[in-house]
């Protein structure tokens, strides 16, 4: 499906008065189902176009932004109104995000030389430390630090397979523990094999100093799963900035691009016991049309879910954007699709603000595959149209 999804005029910001400028002739807008209030999320101009292809896109706890541009392998870092702060180079980098240290962890590749001194490209996860010398802080003065290179974390040999692994996202957790503080996970998207130290598809777990803990294990009604996950590529935890605000849960949701997997975005939760500590899938509620008209897990929702993230704030939202679909979903933390209707409205039913569609208008994308949130603004990585797109939830405009 190519159509916007869900309620939402096409609505330019230029065109409200309560943001900029004089308000234009809206007579060509279909009215939405919902009549009382326009709920929808709303583009901010301008879109920022200096990339060739942004592949991703976050908020650092430095409160900072920084994009991905997959084509130039570089990040760029920014500020919030969209000026750039300085660029830096990782080979083959693909995504990025920030601990609580504020260093950066970059997904890339790099490349080396194997035994018998062939050329080979390996996954790598650069650790980036953004003060340089004098202290000074800023992408301008960024350094590499340390690099995980695939499989030497875990392993000392190298096999054909472990050439086609690829590091595809990271998640930080936060705890008031020390040693337990910035642990991360890591989705590793494998070549085939079901060994625990790779080079399968898998969620890793390592410590703040980046030494490699242990592949997640998924606990169900069935048994425990070493091989529980297919394709993993978004993932997101409830440790999300600002600061004061960074949850020390250890769930998280990721995705799957997998087409044979039906529920490709699942949220998994750890559980701590007498018994021990488990990784299990939860089951969120599908087809209770009195509460929401979209759900999470519904069979076939996504097609493509390639990047994902969670909401800093109280609402808890979980942004999740479809590269073949062209399409940014939200639901909430329940796997209900939509947010909850105005005030006053008599309305209880979530109501729908996902939306897309295929072009390169303000409420399109073409293969977007980055999204974060901060401060009530969702930004978007529309790589294949070389910008990242800002939107703002808004349920009570003119």
């Amino acid at each position: 499906m190519k159509n916007i999804i869900g309620i939402f005029g096409i609505v330019l910001l230029s065109a409200c008065s309560s943001y900029f400028g004089e308000k234009t002739d809206l007579d060509f807008i279909d009215p939405p189902d919902f009549t009382l209030r326009d709920v929808a999320y709303v583009p901010i101009q301008p879109a920022w176009d200096q990339f060739v292809y942004p592949s991703d896109v976050t908020i650092g706890f430095d409160e900072l932004i920084y994009v991905v541009d997959e084509a130039t392998e570089q990040i760029i870092g920014m500020d919030e109104s969209g000026r750039e702060q300085g660029r830096f180079r990782v080979p083959g980098v693909t995504s990025v995000t920030q601990d609580r240290r504020f260093d950066l962890l970059a997904c890339g590749t790099i490349d080396t030389v194997s035994a018998n001194g062939e050329p080979i490209t390996l996954a790598c996860l650069y650790r980036i430390r953004m003060t340089g010398e004098g202290g000074k802080y800023g992408i301008r003065h960024a350094r590499v630090i340390n690099k995980i290179i695939h499989p030497f974390y875990a392993r000392s040999n190298l096999n054909t397979a472990d050439l086609a692994v690829r590091f595809k996202k990271v998640a930080i957790m936060a705890s008031d523990i020390p040693t337990q503080n910035n642990r991360y996970y890591v989705t590793r998207q494998g070549a085939g094999g079901s060994g625990v130290l790779g080079p399968n598809d898998a969620v890793l777990i390592f410590s703040n100093n980046d030494q490699f803990e242990t592949p997640i294990s998924v606990t169900t009604s069935s048994g425990v799963f070493n091989d529980y996950f297919r394709r993993p590529s978004g993932i997101a935890t409830f440790a999300q900035p600002p600061q004061i605000q960074a949850s020390q849960e250890r769930h998280f949701y990721y995705s799957s691009v997998d087409p044979s997997n039906e529920l490709m975005v699942q949220y998994i939760e750890y559980i701590e016991s007498d018994f021990g500590a488990e990784f299990r899938p939860v089951i969120f509620p599908v087809g209770d049309t009195s509460r929401a008209d979209g759900f999470l897990y519904e069979p076939g929702k996504f097609s493509n879910p390639v990047g994902l993230t969670v909401a800093g704030d109280n609402s808890r939202f979980l942004f999740v954007v479809d590269a073949d679909k062209d399409s940014l979903f939200q639901f909430t933390r329940d796997g209900f699709e939509g947010v909850l209707p105005p005030p006053a409205s008599g309305i209880t039913k979530m109501q729908k603000v996902s939306f897309g569609g295929t072009g390169n208008g303000l409420t399109q994308f073409n293969r977007p595959s980055g999204v974060a949130y901060y401060r009530r603004i969702v930004y978007v990585a529309d790589a294949g149209n070389g910008r990242v797109l800002r939107f703002r939830l808004t349920l009570d405009f003119d």
